[in-house]
Order: structure tokens, then sequence, then C-alpha cells
């Protein structure tokens, strides 16, 4: 094992994880993490608005691999190796306790991104793993030439890296490579990749919002309704939780988990469509309707306007009242019967054009990258060059919104540690 050389590509979540815990494992491993950008941990600082979603409380690996629509027997494979409450141990023994959320999301009781890049950043030190930032691999292929395994004999073959450091073009070797440099948005971006052999599935975004520029419900930026079921017209595209109305259209993890889903579809739409949102689920446009002729049976005197129906927010209820024509003074009781039908639709089946998306830069996830199917799910090891190994959302491997993100990248992080640390000894 020794003078051994592992590089890791990517200064992430997924490759800070793999080069500590190889590092860990085998003590006599050189370590090299190679970040192209100047900074690392980026998405764990920014993840949950600050706080950082390490993983979500789902303990069962079957209903746990349903939340990926890409990648998903793949990571159910994984998870009997490090799942979700190896996550939390892992982490409590390093003094970083999680906390669980109504949603199931959960975050370090600290409530901050930093306790994460902390205990992370401590373990580099404490395993001596050398991190250069500002290098990126240009070139990865196996060195021309091979070298001798020693005492058992035959031979094994060395990995030749080209890196740009601050410009300048260097090429070294390295026993052992796992990517884990995250996904890319352009599939030109994967040609290094492409070189080794790996197929690579094309890049589309995933967990972005909705765009509905000029809609009048934009004026209702702010108002979070929880739950809605939205749905995608002309497709089986459906999902159901909390919406956040913004000023540019619609967010929120309905809107994310219905992106993640159809991530390819509507890249393939060009991100023209519509949707339909039920803002009161448990309702469908005929009980709707009961309900309505209810309230107009029941309270003839009083006023539609300035009351919160059936648990709206008010400003929702409103404005769905100024859609469907309905003016301020109006009583239920003089609740004309098309006004009623058309307020019906709005609750119920309530339709905005969308064009566009919008996705936030730190947090960019995308569909896409090296296909599962060429790599080892119980080692994370390529069937296609021994000795490389992949980790994170440089598969083609996603989750939905909640956390199921960073645990695909704890768990195949883990695991090509383990492997490579394995094959190290």
């Amino acid at each position: 094992m020794q003078g051994r050389k592992l590089v890791v590509i990517g200064g992430g979540a997924a490759g800070f994880f793999c080069a500590v815990n190889a590092a860990r494992m085998a003590p006599g491993l050189s370590v090299t993490i190679f970040e192209k950008s100047g900074k690392v941990l980026s998405k764990v600082r920014v993840s949950g608005g600050g706080r950082c979603n390490v993983t979500h409380a789902c303990f069962d690996r079957t209903d746990m691999a349903a939340r990926y629509p890409r990648g998903s027997n793949f990571v159910k494979k994984a998870f009997h190796q490090f799942f979700t409450s190896d996550t939390i141990s892992w982490f409590s023994e390093r003094g970083v306790k999680l906390k669980e959320e109504p949603d199931g999301r959960m975050f370090p009781v600290s409530n901050t991104s930093q306790t994460i890049v902390d205990c992370l950043q401590e373990e580099v030190r404490r395993y001596n793993v050398q991190v250069q930032l500002q290098t990126e691999v240009k070139e990865l292929a196996l060195a021309p030439t091979a070298v001798h395994q020693g005492e058992n004999g035959g031979e094994r073959r060395r990995f030749m890296l080209v890196i740009q450091v601050a410009g300048e073009i260097r090429s070294l070797e390295a026993d052992f490579v796992c990517v884990a440099c995250g996904g890319y948005p352009k599939a030109a971006m994967f040609s290094w990749l492409s070189a080794t052999g790996h197929r690579i599935e094309p890049p589309v975004p995933s967990l972005f919002t909705f765009n509905m520029p000029g809609n009048p419900i934009t004026r209702l930026m702010g108002v979070s309704v929880n739950p809605v079921t939205v749905k995608i017209r002309g497709t089986r595209l459906e999902s159901e939780g909390p919406i956040l109305i913004t000023h540019w259209g619609m967010s929120g993890p309905a809107i994310l988990k219905l992106s993640a889903w159809g991530a390819r579809e509507l890249a393939a739409r060009n991100y023209e469509f519509s949707v339909q949102v039920n803002w009161l689920p448990g309702y469908h446009e005929q009980s709707m309707r009961v309900l309505l002729d209810q309230y107009r049976a029941e309270r003839p005197g009083q006023m539609l306007h300035g009351k919160n129906f059936a648990g709206l927010p008010q400003r929702l209820w409103n404005y769905l009242l100024e859609q469907a024509g309905v003016a301020e003074t109006t009583r239920w009781g003089d609740l004309a019967a098309g006004s009623r039908n058309q307020l019906v639709k709005l609750i119920c089946v309530y339709e905005a054009a969308v064009s566009g998306k919008t996705t936030f830069k730190e947090e960019f996830v995308t569909a896409g990258g090296v296909w599962p199917a060429e790599v080892e799910a119980h080692t994370m090891r390529s069937k296609k060059l021994p000795g490389l190994y992949f980790a994170g959302e440089i598969l083609d491997v996603d989750g939905v919104t909640g956390g199921f993100n960073f645990q695909h990248a704890w768990t195949s992080a883990w695991i090509a540690a383990k492997s490579i640390s394995e094959a190290s000894a």
C-alpha cells in the first residue's frame, strides 16, 4: 500500500467524503483532491438556505430509492452498504448531530451548513488529505507503462492525468482516480470522460422553478400554499406538496419534484407547457361545487372577500375571486352561478402557461452523466477501467429535493472509498 496515490476529482460533498474516508481506511494511501475552482464545498454551504439538507429521514431502502427519478435501481443496491442511518452515525461520531424536520428533511442541529463544512475540513486535516484549488483535469487515460505489483508478481496499470494549474499544463500519475466533480450543464464538458470510453447521458436541468412571464399570479409573490397538486397538462406528470408563488412564477417542493421527474420531457418541450394547480387537493370540481353551494346557503349575508376560504391564504382567495369576476361587495347569497362555476375551475384546475425555467447556479442539479450501467453499484468502480471510480452527481443519478442528492453523494463516495482502500491493501 505504501506509495499508492489516489486522486479525487472534485472538491464538493462527494469528493471530500470519498477522500477523507479513503485516507482513514487506508493510512498508507496518499490522497489528493483536485478542485478546478477557487473554493470547495460550495453546494454544501448554500444547500437548504445555508443550513445544509444533509439527508432525509427515510429508513426503508425501497421507499428511499423511489425518490430518484433516474438511478433508482442503482442507489437501491448501493444503500445496502451505506444508508441514511450510516450518514447520521458518521456525522454524530464526529460531533455533528442531525435533527429531523416535519417534512423529513434532516439538518445539523446548529442550523448552519458551516457545521458540515467544518467537519469535513477537519477530517481533511486529520488524515492529511491534500487539496489543490484551481486545478482542472483536462485528460484522463491509462499510463503508457505498467508498474510491477511487487511480491505477488504481475503488473498493474496506473492513470495518467493531464491537469491545468493556474494556466500551466502538467501531467502526473495515480494508482486510483475517483471522479466526483458533480454534474455539467453541457454535454461537451464531459468530453474528457467520454474519451475514456464511458457512455454519457446528455445533461438536462433538474430541480428548477417555473417561469410565468406576464401572469398576474406573480403579484402574489411570497404566498405559499400547502399542500397543492400540480399537473403538467398533456402528460402523466403530477406531484403534491407545498408551492411558493414568486415574482417570476411558481417554486417550492411540489414544483421542484415535478421538474425532477419531468426533466427530460420538459427539456424536449423547450420549457413551454401549461400547469394545472388544484389549490385544495381534497376536493375535485364536483365536490367543490357542493361546498360553494353549502356556503351560499348557510351564510348568504357574509362577504366573500376578506375571509379565508377553506384554509386558503387570504391573498390567494381574493385573487381567485378577482379572476372569477366576483366584485368586492359580493355576498355569498348573491354569488351568481356563472361566477361560482368559474371559481370552482380556478380552485381545482387553475391553469397557467409556463415559458422557461429558473435554476439557482449554486444548487444546480443535472439529470445526465456517466451511465450507471457501466459502474459497479457495490464498489462504484468503472466496469471499463479498473482503478477508476465515480461518486455523486457525475453519475446519471439524481433525486428529488429534500436531501436525497446529498444521500447519494455520501453513499457513493463512502463505497468508492471502501473499495479503493481494499484495492490498495
